[in-house]
């Protein structure tokens, strides 16, 4: 606005300050930084019943902490990442840390290390097939094997009892086969745990029907 001074009329120039679009400065290609203090502020903020959510982040930050060099700092949270992914079965937490293991065994010298790396080991395997396959399939595979045609056919528990009674099997056993075929929850799972003992991938059963084909000739 004009402002009178002396009576001679004056005008001040305000200049506005630059635009800004509420972007954040960007980050030069490369440097970790800015995103591993996003994941911290992220982990911070999860509440207990987000557990999974936390195991994966710990495991990025731990990477990038690798990544970085802070080998004691990221071995900690990895150790922290597998206890709770295995707590609250997390397999794919489980699965990320386990391939990062990898990374710390130049580094055994350093604190925290050795610790971490024994907790991978101890972790239990769970060995399964590269699919999942019914009985259905699995009969139908092993017909294709054999260039039969093959059909599986349910039976009650009753009949399955009777047939293995009278092929003599003991009744205890025959009993605890029983029970066991009524309560086992189905399963959609499979591990790379195969892999990551042997460094090859677990073998189909199409390859195992065709392998041992004679077998059943």
């Amino acid at each position: 606005m004009p402002r009178r001074s002396g009576g001679t009329a004056s005008t001040t120039t305000t200049t506005p300050p630059p635009a800004t679009t509420g972007a954040p400065p960007s980050t030069p290609p490369g440097e970790t930084g800015p995103a591993l203090h996003q994941i911290t502020q992220g982990v911070a903020l999860l509440p207990t019943a987000r557990d999974k959510t936390r195991a994966v982040f710990l495991s990025y930050e731990a990477e990038s902490l690798l990544r970085q060099g802070e080998i004691d700092h990221s071995a900690a949270l990895a150790g922290e990442a597998l206890v709770l992914a295995q707590q609250i079965g997390a397999s794919r937490g489980v699965r990320q840390i386990s391939h990062l293991a990898r990374g710390y065994e130049p580094h055994l010298k350093v604190q925290g290390v050795e610790q971490f790396l024994s907790i991978v080991r101890a972790e239990p395997h769970l060995l399964t097939g590269p699919e999942v396959l019914s009985r259905t399939d699995q009969v139908a595979l092993l017909g294709a094997a054999l260039r039969r045609r093959l059909r599986f056919q349910a039976v009650t528990a009753d009949v399955a009892r009777s047939r293995m009674l009278t092929e003599g099997r003991p009744e205890r056993l025959v009993e605890g086969l029983i029970s066991a075929s009524m309560r086992r929850p189905e399963s959609n799972h499979t591990t790379d745990h195969i892999e990551r003992l042997t460094g090859r991938p677990a073998g189909t059963f199409a390859r195992w029907a065709v392998d041992h084909a004679a077998e059943f000739s």
